[in-house]
């Protein structure tokens, strides 16, 4: 796998990750008893930390893009492991 292709996984990993964690943890004002400003949507958030966000984020998609680098170098899930139902009857895809 060339160089360019583990920061482009890497990348997308983690645009899901931070999607998975930007919710976490977060309350609104009304949860933590706060004054609203004027205006202020009812769930906007009163604890809301970007750099935790970030780390959290980062450790998370580390994990998830090691994990799947692995999985392509030891081929430890592949095309065949996850063939549910099976190949119709005539077909071969050639993966032997």
């Amino acid at each position: 796998m060339r160089w360019y292709s583990i920061v482009a996984i890497f990348v997308l990993v983690w645009t899901i990750c931070a999607f998975i964690n930007l919710p976490l943890g977060i309350r609104t004002h009304d949860e933590t008893g706060d004054a609203k400003t004027p205006g202020q949507a009812d769930s906007a958030p009163a604890n809301f930390r970007p750099i935790k966000v970030v780390l959290r984020t980062t450790i998370m998609a580390l994990v998830v893009s090691t994990l799947i680098f692995l999985n392509y170098k030891e081929g430890w899930i592949g095309m065949r492991s996850l063939d549910v139902f099976g190949e119709p009857a005539g077909f071969s895809t050639g993966l032997g």
